[in-house]
């Protein structure tokens, strides 16, 4: 059983790769190359050709997810390097339109600073990681939010209170954030934030915050990647964020249910402690939803936050 889902995880792994070969962004900046889905599969084919044991078995989960968790992390990191290189823009980092803002637009009105937005929209013609893209100012205050459809759907004007925007300003770095319920879709999602600053005219020559440059990712597409497998006899994969809030799952019903009654957490479970909070990978026995489940862990680090790759399966003594 545990052998035939390894042979479907390769699967999983040439698709991934498949994916993040089709999401190019034109900018030279961003030419570095993807793992190859070739070498991939044949990692993950040559292993599964050679499990006789439980031990043999324990080892092959653990190069799964360790693929999972480098081929997430990759993608991760393209996506913040698309973030990065655009907020260098004229055209993004400045805020011409900010007296505009208005409460009841939830930003500035849609004709307004036409070439940031122009921007956000190839970004999300670029890289279907994102599902959405908004710049807000030091304060923050939203100024665009693309696709204007979900600006207009905003339930709130200032995001000063959310974990991305604190994790870019107190880290002045490229922050991951934890999933949250957006207030334009009301799903789950979760955000890539790029704080910008420009130079003061001062000899010490600090730098004051001009705004936010961000991205929600599209947690959907992460899901339906792994749903593609179709897994079964009880076998399951997760991603979860750094609060043990899950990010994507395969088991399509499970995902029908998050969105319909909120996130689903793991942040009980030692095999998340292990792999976000020790940043450790390895595997362990525990009890997940009154089944008892063999689970490997793998931890995703992006700066200074770490995700993590759950596999799961049902353990019998």
């Amino acid at each position: 059983m545990f052998r035939k889902n390894l042979i479907l995880l390769s699967g999983l792994l040439t698709l991934i790769v498949f994916v993040l070969s089709l999401q190019i962004f034109t900018i030279d900046k961003l030419s570095n190359p993807l793992p190859s889905s070739a070498n991939a599969q044949s990692i993950v084919t040559d292993k599964t050709e050679r499990i006789h044991n439980k031990t043999a078995a324990a080892a092959e989960g653990g190069l799964i997810v360790k693929l999972l968790a480098d081929n997430l992390e990759t993608s991760l990191n393209k996506s913040a390097a698309i973030l990065e290189v655009t907020s260098e823009l004229s055209e993004v980092n400045s805020t011409f339109y900010a007296t505009s803002i208005s409460p009841e637009l939830h930003g500035i009105p849609q004709d307004l600073d036409i070439a940031k937005r122009k921007v956000a929209q190839d970004i999300l013609i670029s890289d279907k990681n994102f599902e959405v893209i908004f710049f807000l100012m030091p304060n923050g205050d939203m100024y665009i939010d693309e696709p204007y459809s979900r600006q207009q759907n905003l339930t709130g004007n200032n995001f000063a209170f959310r974990d991305y925007y604190k994790g870019a300003v107190n880290t002045g770095n490229t922050y991951l954030a934890n999933v949250i319920i957006s207030a334009s879709s009301g799903l789950p999602q979760a955000n890539i934030a790029v704080p910008i600053f420009s130079e003061d005219n001062r000899p010490a020559g600090n730098s004051t915050l001009t705004g936010i440059w961000g991205g929600g990712l599209n947690l959907t597409l992460f899901s339906e990647s792994l749903q593609t497998l179709n897994l079964t006899d009880g076998l399951r994969i997760v991603y979860v964020d750094q609060f043990g809030q899950k990010i994507a799952d395969s088991d399509r019903h499970s995902s029908l249910l998050l969105n319909k009654n909120g996130n689903e957490s793991f942040a009980n479970l030692q095999s998340f402690r292990n792999a976000v909070e020790g940043g450790k990978p390895g595997f362990t026995v525990e009890t997940v939803n009154n089944n008892k489940m063999l689970i490997f862990y793998e931890p995703v680090k992006f700066r200074s936050t770490t995700w993590g790759v759950l596999l799961m399966q049902p353990y019998n003594d």
